[in-house]
């Protein structure tokens, strides 16, 4: 049987907004792998360059979780959730499926295995932390224009001085996840 590489990455664990995004992405035989990189790796601009590159010359698909289902079932289990939404997704069962990190979602009939800095190791998994990152920042600069004033299209929902200084003065929208701190110590103290 031919072996079929999946790899898989998740993006948006740490933001204080917005769904957590996963990519599941099997590259194609004319794809070059030196060209992949780590999404954190590199500017945006070659980062949309390169997700336009990659979902030319591979088989991909994208899961995601809510905010509502993070907060249900907390980050770790929402990313694990996204990641096998992402896998069950492609239109091409993969053989082997390699997940950066050092988790893997449960999944019957799926060879899985976790590969630690696997985003900086497995083309695959490079590829798939590319498109990731450029969906989920198309989601959350969309959002900024319908909520100004917290720079979400500069910090993603990330947790800079700017967001935070927004989030006292502006408060906690429907697209933060109030189980994260700092926007669950606003909560207490809004008590």
């Amino acid at each position: 049987m031919k072996r079929i590489v999946a790899g898989v990455d998740e993006v948006g664990r740490g933001s204080l907004i917005g769904p957590v995004y996963a990519a599941a992405v099997i590259l194609k035989k004319s794809i070059d792998p030196k060209l992949l990189k780590d999404s954190k790796s590199v500017s945006k601009k070659k980062r949309e360059y390169l997700c336009k590159y990659i979902k030319e010359n591979s088989i991909w698909s994208l899961g995601k979780a809510s905010v509502s289902e993070i907060e249900s079932l907390n980050i770790l289990q929402a990313s694990l959730l996204a990641m096998r939404r992402a896998i069950k997704k492609l239109k091409k069962k993969p053989t082997h499926v390699l997940i950066d990190g050092n988790k893997t979602p449960e999944l019957d009939n799926y060879n899985l295995k976790s590969v630690i800095k696997g985003d900086k190791k497995v083309p695959s998994i490079s590829a798939a932390s590319i498109i990731a990152k450029v969906s989920r920042d198309k989601i959350i600069t969309a959002l900024s224009k319908k909520n100004k004033g917290y720079d979400w299209d500069k910090n993603f929902g990330y947790g800079t001085r700017q967001h935070l200084k927004a989030l006292k003065k502006l408060g906690i929208t429907k697209h933060h996840r109030r189980s994260f701190s700092p926007v669950s110590r606003l909560l207490v103290h809004n008590i």
